[in-house]
């Protein structure tokens, strides 16, 4: 009688732009504690988020940021709910105040944003992407900066583009937003140069629910009266994001994904840990002869989405279920752009991008 797969030989390679994968080591280590958090006698679902269980998690969880990014004593760390996209509107709501603002527009995030803070005020496109298909990022002398702005805006990783700003913009001194949901915590990065850095947890560290906040103080001075409470930037910070029930087994989550990132040598370990993965598959599109076709332009490739397209439609149907018959699930691409993508996000181990080079190579010798 053959053995029962294993619940852990049972999980594909899971390629998903988001919610994405965990790493193994932070599920395993959740689900020995899933009943009973040690010492609060129940589970972190059920724990109330005043209690000192959930103060000691909610206080790890911002240590473990704050040692990554090596953030100064002027920046806040929030946790706050509504994903990236409700950020696009608070930052409207508190910062752009019917003036003005600067916006690069990079893709299909970078527009949403914009169209939220249209609702408040005067989003100004400094650069666009949109005459070359948004295959690349713009370089510091592309933008058309404007010196009455509020603040310039940007995000750092278009995920169904698969296209990365290499190194934060220059913005000659103004206050600095970045939507950082896809790229957030896996490279180094100098924070001082960011008035606010924003992500939704759910593509690196941690699941779906809960976005991660940044903020320097300073940006606090600038916020309106009379916001709805759980909009407003300086009610959350007054409140420690404690002014309601916060989302605290998102919380929970980031907390120990963090620490394993800390485990993992930090914002350059990991660093270095991406790059090898993303090199993998990216090596493979540049030597199949046209076979794969990459849509970024190499300089502005992400490291953590990998879009590519076949010779047609047909094939990258085939594509896609042929991998998923190998356990290497969510390639598809985008229903806005098509082909395909391989999300890489921290979690994903460099067998996961060893196992899709080796098939894309084979895919190619049997179609090719």
């Amino acid at each position: 009688m053959a053995e029962k797969e294993s619940v852990v030989e049972q999980r594909a390679h899971n390629f998903s732009a988001g919610p994405a994968g965990l790493p193994l080591a932070v599920l395993e280590e959740v689900k020995e504690e899933l009943l009973v958090y040690p010492g609060a006698g129940a589970s972190v679902m059920e724990i109330s988020h005043r209690s000192k269980a959930f103060a000691a998690i909610h206080a790890g969880a911002k240590e473990n940021i704050q040692k990554l990014l090596k953030l100064p004593d002027n920046y806040k760390v929030l946790f706050l709910q509504g994903g990236a996209t409700l950020q696009f509107s608070m930052i409207g709501m508190n910062f752009l105040n019917g003036g003005t603002a600067d916006y690069v527009h990079s893709g299909s995030w970078a527009k949403k944003a914009i169209g939220e803070a249209k609702k408040h005020g005067t989003p100004r496109v400094i650069w666009s992407g949109e005459a070359d298909n948004f295959n690349r990022m713009p370089a510091d002398g592309d933008l058309d900066l404007d010196a009455n702005a509020a603040y310039v805006h940007y995000c750092a990783n278009e995920t169904i583009q698969g296209i990365e700003f290499p190194t934060e913009p220059a913005v000659g001194g103004k206050p600095l937003i970045c939507d950082g949901s896809s790229d957030f915590l896996s490279r180094p990065l100098d924070i001082t140069k960011y008035a606010m850095l924003y992500a939704g947890a759910q593509k690196n560290v941690g699941p779906s629910g809960v976005a991660v906040v940044i903020l320097r103080d300073d940006m606090l001075e600038q916020v309106p009266d009379g916001l709805p409470s759980l909009l407003d930037y300086k009610v959350m910070a007054d409140n420690d994001s404690l002014y309601n029930t916060p989302p605290c087994w998102g919380i929970y989550i980031i907390g120990k994904t963090t620490k394993w990132l800390l485990d993992q040598g930090g914002l350059e370990g990991i660093e270095k840990i991406n790059r090898d993965k993303a090199g993998l598959i990216y090596d493979t599109i540049d030597n199949s002869g046209g076979f794969y076709k990459g849509h970024a332009v190499k300089e502005y490739r992400s490291q953590m989405n990998v879009t590519f397209t076949l010779g047609s439609e047909e094939l990258e149907k085939k594509f896609i279920a042929d991998a998923a018959a190998q356990g290497l699930a969510e390639l598809k691409g985008h229903r806005s752009v098509g082909g395909c993508r391989a999300s890489i996000y921290n979690a994903m181990p460099k067998a996961g991008c060893e196992a899709l080079r080796d098939f894309m190579v084979e895919f190619q010798r049997a179609n090719g």
